[in-house]
């Protein structure tokens, strides 16, 4: 943790021997074809879902967790192309989209059984948004007290179970 950056939050995994997961250890990552954004590179790899963590795909969008969760179970829900804005889209990835992120609240209530629901999306820069090319809806779930201590003073975030776990949770609760 002492090398993170002072802009960026650590990750501590808090399952007893769960690798920590950092930029260098993302194979997905390590799969981007150039001129591919980030996601698009992930869902056309050729690598299974279950390394990829994508959790469902549809004719125009997907779901996949994120790398670097907010909580555990954090989702996010994108097209297949790259598209900056919500202007972007077509009238079918729209109505994917928005159909996804349903599921994705669904599925994040089934499998985690949370007190509340985070849905967001970050659009540009600014916004704070870590792939601004790529527009991508958050979906993660929240619970009473779930905030502490850690993020403010040891720019951390405990998160409980490992990426592999969060997605056979949510593959299997997916509707």
């Amino acid at each position: 943790m002492a090398d993170a950056p002072r802009d960026q939050l650590a990750r501590l995994w808090a399952g007893w021997r769960i690798p920590v997961y950092g930029a260098d250890d993302d194979l997905r990552a390590q799969h981007i074809p150039d001129g591919m954004s980030l996601f698009e590179g992930i869902e056309q790899s050729d690598l299974a879902d279950d390394v990829t963590y994508i959790v469902w795909r549809g004719e125009t969008c997907f779901a996949l967790l994120n790398a670097y969760p907010y909580n555990t179970g954090h989702v996010m829900v994108l097209p297949k192309r790259a598209v900056v804005d919500l202007d972007g889209l077509t009238a079918e990835e729209s109505a994917e989209l928005w159909a996804g992120v349903q599921m994705a609240h669904s599925a994040v209530k089934a499998a985690f059984k949370p007190q509340g629901v985070n849905i967001g999306i970050n659009l540009g820069p600014a916004s704070g948004a870590g792939v601004p090319n790529h527009l991508h809806v958050h979906v993660l779930p929240r619970w009473s007290g779930d905030t502490n201590f850690m993020t403010t003073v040891a720019e951390a975030r405990v998160l409980p179970e490992s990426l592999p776990d969060v997605w056979k949770k949510l593959k299997a609760a997916w509707p």
